[in-house]
């Protein structure tokens, strides 16, 4: 077994080790005290932010929905050569008469031209409710159904022009329009107007 040169010299003394190092590592009582305050404050400044920024995803959520479902009712009214339309709906299965589009819609196409779903047409897509804060209602033109034509044009069931407006809120944001322009397309409109 051979030793260390450093061990043989004379005049060597072994190294000391330092009680810092030796001293057990963490934090101290006080030091957890104050990071778990400064968190807290982080934590409140960032609550409002934070709830601002899924309330305005809850509204874009809406928006694009809509404008999807308009979009894809306006297509397969091309492709099948029918009206087909969109109407509220709370069970997924017959228009709605109450104008509350936040409670979920269907897309059906609507064979006999009336703008409510009868048993025989077929329904072609369904939409659920809304978050709970959440509201979109149309103007009268588009309150009750939104109809595209075998021409991809919007008409109501009596042969008008239909063009509207829908509102999409949510309580204490910048209201949201969807407008519903002539020949049937679609547009997305940012109000200044705050929702109730």
């Amino acid at each position: 077994m051979r030793l260390d040169p450093a061990l043989r010299s004379p005049g060597h003394r072994p190294r000391r080790v330092s009680a810092a190092r030796c001293a057990p590592s963490g934090f101290t009582f006080l030091e957890l005290i104050v990071a778990l305050t400064i968190g807290g404050i982080l934590l409140t400044l960032a609550l409002p932010g934070y709830h601002t920024v899924i309330a305005d995803l809850e509204l874009r959520d809406r928006v694009t929905a809509l404008t999807n479902a308009l979009a894809f009712a306006r297509g397969e009214a091309l492709k099948r050569g029918v009206r087909v339309d969109v109407c509220p709906s709370a069970d997924g299965t017959r228009c709605a008469d109450d104008g509350r589009w936040e409670r979920g819609w269907i897309t059906f196409a609507d064979t006999d031209g009336d703008g409510d779903r009868g048993d025989d047409e077929p329904l072609l897509r369904v939409e659920p409710a809304s978050q709970p804060r959440i509201s979109v209602r149309g103007n009268r033109p588009v309150r009750d159904y939104v109809s595209y034509t075998a021409f991809g044009h919007t008409r109501m069931a009596s042969g008008a022009l239909q063009m509207g407006t829908f509102t999409v809120c949510r309580s204490g944001r910048p209201a949201v329009e969807v407008v519903l322009a002539n020949g049937g397309r679609v547009r997305v409109a940012r109000t200044g107007v705050t929702c109730p």
